[in-house]
């Protein structure tokens, strides 16, 4: 059985990339879309370190190589996080949360259900005259469609009820407005006379009020402790709903909401 975490951004979400080119310190991203997402690993860690029961923590998320036992799997494992919608500043709507049949069809196979996926340009906030401005780009009214079922495909809780403008668009032109929709800080470094050492640096983040999502569920190594884990790991969850997940702690980076 796969379970569901959802995750809605409250400040930018800082997760370091495997390169760096240039100037830019970028992000976690699928090697295969180029999307950002956030590895489960970081997810995992962040959980883990909220226990404070240390045979808890072991049973949960296996124990350590400091330890100086044989190292033993947990009993719950967690998967990456990815994008479900994203907000994007639009100078007709003020905001709205873009998505594409990509990442819709994703999210619809690991949870296993038979929504039907509207048409690329389906939206809940258009009247058939007026066109949405995204950015750089330009959507004409014509094109638009009215989409009536839209809740089925964003959880209907008191986190997402800022999510009121969504948009379906194509596989391409999605990706591209999130990868012009992130955040991105300029750094400089000072020395000690207040003067600029060194070049500028642009960090990425995840824009806040995004909602992503991972799934988690019981190892096989469970067997006989799957119900007593299963129900540890939600009360876990449930006692800790904000977390801070990611680097940049210090600026007030990576909290996010979470709920099963």
């Amino acid at each position: 059985m796969i379970d569901y975490i959802y995750l809605y951004l409250l400040s930018p979400l800082h997760t370091g990339g495997t390169t760096q080119e240039g100037n830019l310190l970028g992000i976690a991203r699928e090697s295969h879309t180029n999307l950002p997402y956030i590895p489960s690993s970081t997810i995992r860690g962040k959980i883990r370190s909220t226990v404070t029961d240390k045979d808890i923590q072991d049973k949960l998320f296996g124990n350590d190589l400091k330890d100086g036992k044989q190292l033993e799997q947990g009993n719950i494992w967690i998967g990456d996080a990815s994008i479900l919608w994203l907000p994007v500043p639009s100078l007709s709507h003020s905001v709205v949360w873009i998505s594409c049949h990509m990442l819709l069809q994703r999210w619809q196979r690991l949870k296993d259900c038979n929504l039907t996926i509207p048409a690329e340009y389906s939206c809940n906030f258009t009247n058939g005259q007026s066109a949405v401005y995204l950015k750089d780009a330009i959507i004409k009214a014509e094109h638009l469609k009215q989409w009536a079922n839209w809740k089925d495909f964003v959880p209907q809780t008191l986190e997402t009820s800022a999510i009121n403008r969504v948009l379906i668009l194509p596989d391409q032109h999605c990706t591209t407005l999130i990868q012009m929709s992130l955040w991105r800080q300029v750094k400089i470094k000072l020395d000690e006379h207040k003067s600029v050492d060194g070049g500028f640096r642009y960090e990425e983040a995840i824009p806040p009020d995004t909602l992503m999502y991972l799934p988690w569920g019981i190892t096989s190594q469970a067997n006989g402790a799957s119900q007593k884990s299963y129900t540890d790991f939600r009360n876990l969850l449930a006692a800790n709903s904000i977390l801070q997940i990611g680097g940049q702690e210090s600026l007030g980076r990576g909290f996010v909401q979470q709920w099963i």
